[in-house]
């Protein structure tokens, strides 16, 4: 048994429709692992401010102001804490209800969503989050609290959206470069353990370069678009190097093809299990930032998606 199946699937919960799809998701990937599932749950951050109650500062009842204010404060923390917990306990009697034998840890902390997952992900073989959600985990609408975890979370993340509704019994690696051999290797794990085929994809095209004047000669093009081609076809090739001894049991491919990554993944998640991707945090202005082809397979997957970190 490998190391990673020690480690507990974490599933970030708050009652929604989306976040109880992430638990039975969560759930099924803690049985497949033989690991513990913790199901955590964050007490929202939205608190009435200490002095946020009407009145003049310096004025004779200015002081009682205050103190009903941060009295209603700690009412409100302690209400939301409640809140939390229950929906935690809930989310873990699901839980044991669908897969009796599996070990449900209910977790209710009063960090932010993010913070929270980001956290338990350090320790977890997996961290599950839906596309949307309320109350505890406020702003789970993908592209706030799920992008935010994928763009900082050390581990791999589940994003489970999709409308495939039968097993297609295959996983779909889609990488970048050649060295993306993380999440080849995690697509070879996840191929195993489900008994599935697994194909890793690159997809590329010609850069184009706008402003350019006067064009290069033809035959010239055509030798920059033959020795390009020469190296995207190596790239999943590369990737997979040394995986498919290791993983004898998984019927393995290799394919380039010639797309926008982002349309091709969206493509091949149709006829997928599960997409993996090779998630480059690149860091920007204002932090980490996931990359155009992330957000766009996140946005329109037809299945789960697994971002395994990658740094740039």
């Amino acid at each position: 048994m490998n190391r990673s199946a020690q480690l507990p699937v974490v599933v970030g919960v708050d009652g929604s429709h989306h976040s109880l799809r992430a638990l039975d998701r969560a759930v099924e990937e803690a049985v497949l692992r033989g690991a513990p599932l913790e199901v955590l749950c964050g007490a929202s951050a939205h608190r009435l401010a200490p002095g946020s109650s009407p009145g003049t500062p310096g004025a004779p009842d200015a002081a009682e102001e205050t103190e009903a204010a941060r009295t209603a404060d700690e009412e409100h923390r302690r209400a939301l804490a409640r809140q939390a917990r229950r929906i935690a306990e809930s989310a873990a009697e699901r839980a044991r209800e669908s897969a009796p034998g599996l070990e449900v840890r209910p977790s209710a902390v009063e960090e932010n969503a993010v913070a929270a997952l980001v956290r338990a992900g350090r320790r977890a073989a997996l961290t599950v989050v839906g596309t949307r959600g309320h109350g505890g985990f406020t702003g789970l609408l993908l592209g706030s609290v799920s992008l935010r975890v994928a763009a900082h979370i050390e581990g791999p993340v589940m994003v489970v959206r999709g409308d495939n509704e039968r097993p297609r019994h295959t996983v779909v690696v889609g990488v970048e470069y050649g060295t993306d051999t993380d999440a080849a290797r995690y697509g070879f794990e996840e191929a195993e353990r489900r008994a599935a085929a697994l194909l890793v994809l690159h997809a590329w095209e010609l850069p184009v370069y706008p402003g350019v004047m006067v064009p290069p000669p033809t035959r010239v093009l055509e030798e920059i678009a033959e020795e390009q081609a020469r190296y995207e076809e190596s790239v999943p090739v590369d990737a997979v190097a040394g995986l498919r001894e290791a993983y004898p049991n998984v019927d393995a491919r290799a394919e380039t093809v010639y797309a926008g990554p982002g349309h091709a993944l969206v493509e091949a998640s149709a006829a997928t299990d599960l997409v993996v991707l090779a998630a480059h945090r690149r860091h920007r202005l204002f932090g980490m930032r996931l990359g155009p082809v992330t957000h766009a397979v996140l946005h329109h997957a037809h299945c789960p998606v697994v971002l395994v970190p990658t740094a740039a």
